[in-house]
């Protein structure tokens, strides 16, 4: 027992304690020849990338990110280029504060800047913090005869817009795509949808844990699973993206981590192991208000709300079911041994009941690893 115990100490420590994959948030308004601007940068992705905790203590002060001004502006532009069709347009940061997001506290860099000619075409290359984040992303949130937004990848750094507005099937594709990458970089949305389906090619009786005769009724009720958990999360997350519900961000972040406490604890311990749909689904209404503050916080494009939404669901119910009819076959075919049982279910569920803990722990008490202080 102490073995195990000690092995579920050490992932869930690894697990928790592992740098955060961070997104930045960038405004921009194009007005003639005039851009302006804000730019927020969280304060942990700063102190990873060039250290401004100057005394070490975990609690950046607003003195410490005062004093290195000039070193986050230096940084931060290295990674912004702004041109149109012919020639750069100047910009530079004219002030810098400090911004409160859902995950902590963020330097607000205020840009402006100006081209030489009013632009029909503004190209913008983005290049922060993917050589230290892979998982990094830059939210761009464009005004340019109209509401424009994009998503900055390692894979995609350079996108050019045009004056009021893209196309439709660029705006899907983009959306689809991003819906694809919640899923397979959401760790609380996968580490939920994992404590669900680690039981799926098992069946819970008197004696425990069996193996399912089957593999199509296995694949059946997982599918069942993950389209309820879309269609739940779409609803929600529909209804806040246009105004009608709105509910506190650290309630709702605080639940999405009871969620996932109870998908791991539900296989150690089972409270329900029937209609696990309708649990799906219930979660899922929570976990779709949460993702829901992302999206409202990156603007979607103006005129094509509808058609970004249904993209974004679409790309999130393809990456639950690729990655279902990916790992359910595999391990069908391994659900007869003591190991997997052990060590995937029963470890697994350890492991995920404890991050869920410690994630429900903090966004409840509004701990957080690096705190703002005066």
């Amino acid at each position: 027992m102490r073995r195990w115990l000690f092995v579920w100490a050490l992932l869930v420590s690894n697990a928790v304690h592992a740098h955060k994959p961070s997104d930045s948030y960038l405004q921009l308004k194009i007005d003639d020849r005039r851009i302006g601007g804000e730019w927020d940068i969280a304060l942990r992705d700063l102190e990873y990338a060039i250290g401004i905790d100057a005394n070490g203590d975990g609690a950046i002060t607003w003195g410490e990110v005062r004093a290195q001004r000039d070193a986050i502006t230096a940084y931060a532009m290295r990674g912004l280029k702004i041109q149109t069709s012919s020639e750069p347009c100047n910009i530079s940061v004219s002030d810098l504060q400090i911004a409160d997001h859902s995950d902590g506290a963020y330097a607000a860099l205020i840009l402006n800047g100006v081209c030489e000619t009013a632009p029909k075409i503004i190209k913008v290359d983005y290049d922060l913090l993917f050589d230290l984040d892979p998982t990094h992303h830059g939210l761009l949130n464009l005004d340019f005869g109209g509401t424009q937004t994009a998503i900055f990848r390692p894979d995609l750094r350079h996108i050019e817009f045009r004056e009021n507005g893209g196309a439709a099937w660029s705006t899907f594709l983009q959306y689809l795509h991003e819906g694809l990458w919640h899923v397979w970089t959401g760790y609380d949305h996968m580490l939920f949808l994992g404590g669900l389906m680690l039981p799926a090619v098992l069946r819970r009786t008197r004696q425990g844990w069996l193996p399912a005769p089957k593999l199509g009724p296995a694949l059946l009720d997982t599918f069942r699973i993950a389209t309820a958990f879309t269609i739940a999360h779409a609803l929600t997350l529909s209804l806040a993206a246009m105004g009608v519900i709105s509910l506190p961000s650290r309630l709702v972040e605080s639940l999405v981590a009871a969620t996932v406490v109870f998908a791991g604890i539900n296989n150690l311990f089972p409270m329900a192991y029937r209609g696990l749909w309708q649990l799906a689904f219930f979660f899922g209404l929570i976990h779709g208000a949460a993702i829901a503050s992302a999206l409202l916080e990156l603007g979607l494009p103006s005129g094509q709300r509808v058609l970004a939404l249904l993209a974004f669901n679409l790309g999130v119910e393809a990456a639950q079911l690729t990655i279902v009819g990916v790992v359910l076959p595999i391990s069908f075919i391994f659900r007869y041994s003591p190991l997997y049982r052990r060590a995937v279910v029963i470890l697994g569920s350890m492991v995920i009941t404890g991050i869920g803990l410690i994630w429900l722990i903090q966004r409840a008490l509004a701990i957080h690893l690096i705190s703002f202080g005066s």
